[in-house]
């Protein structure tokens, strides 16, 4: 008799802070969907991590919704990946304040991202800020992630999480699966259009990134005003030419086509030709995931039917570890 194997599980999960950007769409999101036949995949909105930082209620809401639809415009089948709102999932919470009480200040104290933000945000340094890493732990040790896809800015919260499971792990055996991270193959870094040393970032200026929601005008108008140089010879040169490199690397990830290929093809044009090419390949890439996203915005009772689905399929996951790991600390089970 034949034993099904469990595939490895997926962990990733996204703050409703903003549009998603093009450079977060070539970067990760376009390869999610390749993931779901190899992997138990779970893509949970992290509304709880989002509030760190003061938000506008009804944005927040709106942000919120409008980050699944674009989960389901990309291409995630509900069926085949789980996804939810972290705040329908109480689990989340509750192995936040287990985990607190496993954690170090110490360890904390050296987390870069609390000082990164605590500068940005001087006037609301609060404790969610300060813990949020713990929360993050929780997030993934709650379904037993087998593996979390990480940036480079992230890679010292999965160190401080893998921390907390070994520590959990030593004094209750087998509460948690060790996560490791997930590097999938390098894709294009997308700069920022006016600072090309910069990644793309939606928190930045609005000419600076182009979001996936922008329409043709606005892509083309941001591209057209893309910083370039003077020489006008096109390139790939990152150090010297960041900005016309930007651009090639951009319609290389759009197109599939090589940055040698198309530095040659460029190569007795100008910086226009160049730029109305990247601009035609984005647009080309992002009016069909507009198109399939204001039609699932239009349909709010199929959403509605997706992360309640969601929501109960991770609390089951979250709650059989929850319960583990306190039967293991003493608690009486309910």
């Amino acid at each position: 008799m034949e034993q099904t194997v469990r595939k490895q599980r997926i962990l990733s999960g996204i703050q409703p802070s903003g549009t998603p950007t093009l450079g977060n769409y070539i970067g990760a999101m376009r390869n999610w969907k390749l993931l779901e036949d190899e992997y138990d995949c779970l893509y949970m909105i992290a509304d709880l991590h989002a509030i760190t930082v003061r938000q506008e209620p009804a944005k927040l809401r709106q942000q919120s919704i409008q980050l699944l639809a674009l989960l389901l415009a990309i291409g995630l089948d509900p069926e085949k990946n789980v996804l939810f709102f972290q705040s329908h999932v109480p689990q989340h919470a509750q192995m936040n304040w287990l985990l607190n009480c496993y954690t170090y200040m110490g360890e904390m104290s050296r987390m870069t991202q609390f000082k990164d933000k605590s500068a940005k945000h001087a006037d609301n340094i609060n404790c969610g800020l300060f813990t949020y890493p713990v929360l993050m732990a929780g997030d993934i040790l709650l379904y037993q992630a087998n593996l979390v896809p990480v940036g480079v800015d992230q890679t010292q919260h999965l160190e401080i999480c893998r921390d907390i499971a070994a520590r959990v792990n030593g004094l209750y055996s087998g509460v948690f699966t060790i996560p490791e991270g997930y590097y999938p193959k390098v894709g294009a870094r997308v700069m920022s259009l006016q600072e090309p040393t910069r990644k793309m970032s939606k928190s930045d200026a609005d000419d600076s990134f182009i979001s996936i929601l922008d329409g043709p005008d606005t892509v083309r108008r941001k591209i057209r005003r893309a910083v370039t140089d003077s020489d006008g010879e096109i390139r790939f040169d990152p150090e010297n030419k960041p900005g016309v490199s930007n651009l090639l690397s951009i319609l290389s990830a759009l197109t599939g086509e090589t940055i040698d290929s198309l530095a040659e093809s460029f190569a007795d044009k100008g910086y226009g030709d160049l730029k109305s090419a990247v601009t035609d390949a984005t647009i080309e890439t992002l009016v069909p995931i507009q198109t399939s996203f204001n039609q699932y915005m239009a349909d709010k009772a199929y959403l509605e039917s997706v992360y309640r689905t969601g929501a109960e399929r991770a609390s089951r996951i979250a709650e059989r570890t929850l319960a583990k790991l306190m039967k293991k600390i003493g608690f009486i089970a309910k």
